[in-house]
């Protein structure tokens, strides 16, 4: 049974007598599988509507509700918490008595974030109740995306000129875990890095690194696959802001000669936010790179991939078989692990068991188990898949097949009548045959296992609101192998710039496609072991649309640029 107490309220209510085990168990598994908010799900179950839970906390924390629409919230009050701040800890400042800051907070039972919030502000915080829509609302209204930049260039300011950290950081030493704890939690490194990972959250980025360099500290962001420079921070400060993440991942902070893995669950904007952190030791200090597991931006749904139709009805029909392999292949970062996960929800039903073995578990899928690799103990892929066999199920998931062992066990599993799916790094379709064979895998073991082969990249996706039709010139036609006379009426677009997309001309990825049937033909080549080249021109021969023709599909289609097509195919 899920731990209700994880949920203050839910323990509340519990404690209260107000609703028995079964009813919030059901309520949490809903909220696991949807991320719908608790304090909507209530009201949905009938348990108790918003005001019965607003009067409900307040008698819980000694304090009372109030109706944020009534309330005349001066520049003063408003003063007291900064936008970044506001938006971080999703709280309103409603009342300011000397240094009493009366506070409503959304989530006002978390006594982490609020002792936090009073240490960040330097205040006597005082709570009171507020429905949490009104605070949205009012965080919205009162606090503008437009004080944002201001307060990160306060913060820079502050930090350059704060004597305190400054004559910290002279006294600390590497090995002197109080004084770097002590300096991971001052207020404005605390502010700094909430304000630095708030951002990066709210431009959709996927990966966040901190990197020190000789003379300097630089911040980058990775959105739609390319990287962006932050303000970047005076260069001292690269100890006191990774010392912070760490000390948020619960790494050991005084170890910065070994790379460490961490993980930190935190609130933006309302919702729940997964960063894997991993850090590397360089030659002038620890490099941190968070990887941003957003659940409320990625969608999976096969649907949704953007897979040409005899794509998707093809590898629709591949998940419904019974046994066999089926492997998606590309370079790291190129989504293999949301199609896989996407095949793993059309296929997850209650008549079948699911198990994944994962390195290491992206998003949490209700119904599956799903299982990390942990090779420090010993818990290898190959050592799970193992002990999967013993568990009875029906389909599985491995992260990679990296190795002769993985994949020998893998192919043994459809072999015993499983559905494996897994991914390989490799350029296209064929090679992935190829690898297989080069591993080890004797060739009649691939032929009679494998279903079929998905090769995919991520191209990024012309801005729609500055999208621009352009002659192309017959330099880029030679590049994709087209002449004049091919173009037709077809149209070439690329994006201008304008705020909406960061002026990059870009807004959004998808996917272009290559997928590699395993029919007899190719079946009797890979028992020849026939090269990468004669496997792929086959497949081209018996229809396959190669990864750059599915791009030319993009381009004419309007949604993706010449330039990203070359650069991925």
């Amino acid at each position: 049974m899920a731990d209700i107490h994880s949920f203050p309220l839910l323990g509340i209510i519990k404690d209260n007598g107000m609703a028995d085990d079964m009813q919030l168990e059901e309520i949490v598994q809903e909220h696991t599988r949807t991320g719908r908010p608790i304090s909507q799900l209530l009201v949905d179950f009938g348990i108790m509507d918003v005001d019965g839970q607003l009067q409900l906390i307040a008698s819980q924390l000694g304090t009372e509700v109030v109706d944020l629409r009534s309330r005349d919230l001066t520049s003063e009050i408003l003063g007291a918490v900064p936008a970044n701040t506001a938006k971080t800890y999703q709280c309103m400042p409603v009342a300011l008595f000397g240094n009493t800051l009366q506070v409503a907070l959304v989530d006002p039972l978390s006594s982490d974030k609020v002792n936090e919030l009073g240490y960040v502000l330097g205040k006597e915080l005082q709570l009171v109740v507020a429905d949490p829509v009104q605070i949205e609302q009012a965080i919205a209204k009162h606090y503008s995306s437009s004080d944002a930049g201001e307060s990160m260039s306060d913060i820079l300011k502050e930090l350059g000129a704060d004597a305190d950290i400054s004559k910290e950081l002279d006294e600390v030493t590497a090995k002197d875990v109080i004084g770097l704890e002590d300096l991971a939690n001052e207020t404005p490194i605390v502010k700094f890095v909430n304000i630095v990972l708030q951002q990066a959250v709210q431009d959709r980025a996927s990966d966040i690194h901190f990197e020190p360099f000789e003379d300097e500290f630089k911040i980058r962001y990775r959105v739609d696959g390319a990287l962006y420079e932050m303000a970047p921070p005076p260069k001292h400060l690269a100890l006191p802001v990774t010392s912070r993440i760490k000390v948020m991942a619960n790494l050991d902070i005084a170890e910065r000669r070994l790379p460490q893995d961490g993980r930190i669950s935190m609130s933006l904007a309302g919702r729940i936010v997964d960063l894997r952190v991993s850090t590397l030791p360089t030659q002038f200090g620890e490099s941190v790179v968070l990887r941003v597991l957003d659940r409320a931006s990625v969608n999976l749904e096969l649907e949704t991939l953007g897979m040409p139709k005899t794509v998707l009805d093809y590898i629709s029909e591949c998940i419904l078989q019974p046994n066999g392999i089926v492997i998606v292949t590309g370079p790291t970062g190129c989504g293999k692990t949301t199609t896989l996960y996407s095949c793993l929800r059309r296929i997850n039903t209650l008549d079948s068991k699911l198990l994944t073995v994962e390195d290491p578990v992206e998003y949490d899928i209700e119904g599956i188990m799903q299982v990390p690799v942990h090779e420090s103990v010993g818990m290898t892929f190959g050592k799970a898949l193992r002990s999967f066999l013993r568990q009875d199920p029906d389909i599985i998931m491995v992260g990679e097949m990296r190795d002769l062992e993985t994949s020998q066990i893998a192919i043994q599993a459809s072999l015993t009548g499983h559905l494996v799916l897994s991914t390989l790094h490799t350029n296209d379709s064929a090679g992935a045959v190829t690898r297989l064979i080069d591993m080890g895998v004797e060739p009649f073991l691939v032929s009679s296992t494998l279903l079929a082969v998905l090769a995919q990249r991520l191209v990024r996706k012309v801005c729609s609101k500055c999208r621009t039709p352009f002659e192309p010139t017959e330099h880029q036609l030679a590049l994709l192998n087209l002449s004049p006379h091919d173009l037709g009426d077809k149209v070439f677009y690329y994006g201008r710039g304008c705020s909406y997309c960061n002026d990059t001309g870009y807004k959004g990825r998808k996917g272009i496609f290559e997928l590699l049937p395993i029919t007899d033909q190719v079946r009797n080549l890979i028992n020849e072991r026939a090269p990468t080249v004669v496997m792929r021109q086959k497949a081209v021969e018996l229809g396959m649309t190669t990864l750059r023709e599915d791009g030319m599909r993009s381009i004419f289609e309007g949604e993706t640029t010449i330039e990203e097509i070359l650069k991925y195919t």
